[in-house]
């Protein structure tokens, strides 16, 4: 935004903010955070981590790193301010992995026709450079602020959320009005979202000579029968639908079983994602699919099974009502952004954690798209998005930590 009369719904106080971030500044830290190269898995994220660190030490951030496991750090930045709650910022440092078919260099963080390519630019190194951009400019214009603003990078998001889990066991984080999860949204407020889990359904049996099958006890025609029950649930649940969300859904994803074609298979293990409802819960869903499973009578064929939740993420959910919803979408239309309506997102992220473990409201509002972008080949994010982002972060810093 340029330098002059402030457009409508802009204070002469936020215009000189927004006059300190420049589309320059945000470019170029995105593309040294996608240069970072670094895959999850395997957990690649200290090279981010690194530099990422140092760009906010350059800025004038107060910078603290914590070990989640070896070669494994989150990130806090914080911004000081007053003594009244603060306002969170949260991202993650980790990408997934690079893939096939891609037409540019992963890791090269090129620039073409207005946008940033490499795997994270989208999902969410934009969106971190943004955060650290619109934080340095509150810091130069020397606004006063009634609590913090931190940037919480967090590690394994893309996996079990091990960073976020850590975040939260480490210290206190309920002093927050609220939470902005910079992940990609094309910068529509996003205040409903689903949770994760994960399940691993182990099916055992005796193995035979599958000339002989009776003598055996086959694992994999337990495990079909686990199948189909999931996929029953699955059918039944579609119409169970969140009007922001959508429905909580089952899927399969790997199945795993015997040693050989001509030996009986003793066991069968498989993994299937089970999407959440804001409302629903890990344990509620676990011990739903037990009592399912157990229903099918697989011990009456001398078959085994158990059933264990390996992953749980929350979903979560914020008043359309509420101070930070109407702030987030205001700011991003008077940054210059489009008037968007408010929606959810049937993907999951750490804000759900959150939401759930401190009570403080969260939104998701990102540049880049989760949709069309993330995790794809040849992953972008749009040069102008950033630049929007890191306005309109700094516009709600602003409107939720002034009197």
């Amino acid at each position: 935004m340029g330098e002059g009369i402030p457009p409508a719904g802009i204070s002469a106080a936020e215009q000189a903010v927004l006059d300190l971030i420049t589309m320059e500044e945000v470019r170029d830290l995105a593309v040294d955070l996608v240069r970072a190269a670094g895959e999850n898995p395997p957990g690649g994220e200290g090279p981010t981590v690194q530099a990422l660190a140092a760009a906010c030490l350059a800025r004038g951030l107060e910078v603290d790193t914590t070990e989640v496991e070896p070669g494994r750090s989150n990130l806090s930045a914080v911004l000081p301010g007053g003594t009244g709650d603060g306002l969170l910022l949260l991202g993650h440092t980790d990408v997934v992995p690079v893939g096939d078919n891609w037409t540019v260099p992963p890791f090269g963080g090129q620039i073409r026709t207005g946008r940033l390519y490499g795997r994270g630019s989208a999902d969410m190194k934009g969106g971190l450079a943004a955060c650290v951009v619109a934080m340095a400019a509150l810091g130069k214009a020397g606004v006063s602020l009634t609590g913090a603003v931190e940037l919480a990078a967090l590690v394994d998001e893309e996996e079990t959320g091990k960073g976020v889990r850590a975040y939260l066991r480490d210290g206190d984080r309920t002093a927050f009005a609220a939470c902005i999860v910079a992940e990609p949204t094309d910068l529509q407020t996003i205040i409903a979202a689903r949770g994760d889990s994960y399940l691993e359904i182990a099916v055992t049996g005796r193995a035979a000579h599958s000339g002989n099958p009776a003598d055996g006890k086959n694992a994999i025609y337990g495990a079909a029968a686990v199948i189909g029950e999931l996929e029953r649930w699955h059918q039944e649940l579609a119409g169970d639908r969140h009007p922001l969300v959508g429905a909580p859904t089952w899927s399969v994803g790997q199945v795993h079983g015997g040693s050989g074609t001509s030996t009986v298979p003793a066991d069968c293990l498989i993994t299937a994602d089970r999407r959440l409802l804001p409302e629903e819960t890990g344990p509620v869903v676990l011990a739903q699919a037990r009592r399912r499973i157990e229903a099918l009578r697989l011990t009456e064929r001398g078959l085994g099974v158990t059933v264990q939740m390996t992953m749980d993420m929350p979903g979560f959910e914020t008043a359309p009502q509420h101070r930070l919803v109407t702030t987030a979408n205001a700011a991003r239309r008077d940054a210059g952004g489009p008037d968007l309506p408010l929606a959810g997102w049937s993907a999951a992220c750490d804000g759900g954690f959150i939401a759930r473990d401190t009570g403080v409201p969260v939104i998701v509002l990102g540049p880049g798209s989760v949709a069309t972008q993330a995790h794809r080949a040849d992953e972008s994010v749009g040069l102008a998005d950033l630049h929007l982002a890191a306005c309109t972060y700094a516009l709600c810093s602003l409107r939720l930590l002034t009197n």
